[in-house]
């Protein structure tokens, strides 16, 4: 047949051995576990992204070219996925990570005045990454704004936000 190629093959271990690894092998056996658990299927990627996020707090580097290997995809389909999508782009250094929705509705409400606001106290401080977001589905109680992923609506106060970094109650 013309135009016909054979299926790719399933490269073997020996190339994680040969220095492709890049982490340690608690990680490599936790992360081919983790692609086992859905069939080593290239199209559950965004599940096993999940599932390591959830194991480790966030998706060391070292688990990329795993993840590549176990699902026969690229190192850069893998990469792709894993900046594409903002929660798998959350560092587990100890600091509580804030999203600040910037929204049409949120900034109505003053959320790019609470944004300037805290941003340089938390950033510089090393309490928290800040970020803006464009939208936490929290139109309805804007400004919103996200700590480690729990939604908070009206929000409009500088000390509330520090409060809720802090763990207190806005």
């Amino acid at each position: 047949m013309v135009g016909w190629k054979p299926a790719p093959q399933p490269r073997q271990s020996q190339e994680i051995a040969q220095g492709d690894r890049g982490g340690d092998a608690e990680l490599e056996s936790m992360v081919r576990g983790a692609c086992a658990a859905f069939g080593d299927s290239g199209s559950a990627l965004i599940e096993i992204l999940h599932d390591v996020a959830a194991r480790y707090g966030e998706i060391p580097e070292a688990a990329l070219p795993v993840i590549a290997l176990s699902l026969n995809l690229s190192r850069a389909e893998v990469y792709g996925a894993k900046s594409f999508y903002r929660d798998f782009n959350r560092s587990a250094g100890g600091r509580r990570v804030v999203e600040i929705c910037l929204g049409e509705a949120c900034r109505s409400c003053g959320s790019a005045d609470l944004f300037k606001a805290v941003k340089p106290r938390l950033d510089e401080g090393g309490m928290a990454q800040v970020s803006a977001v464009y939208c936490l589905g929290n139109c309805a109680l804007s400004p919103a704004i996200a700590v480690d992923g729990v939604t908070y609506g009206r929000i409009d106060d500088p000390a509330a936000v520090y409060r809720l970094v802090a763990g207190l109650e806005p």
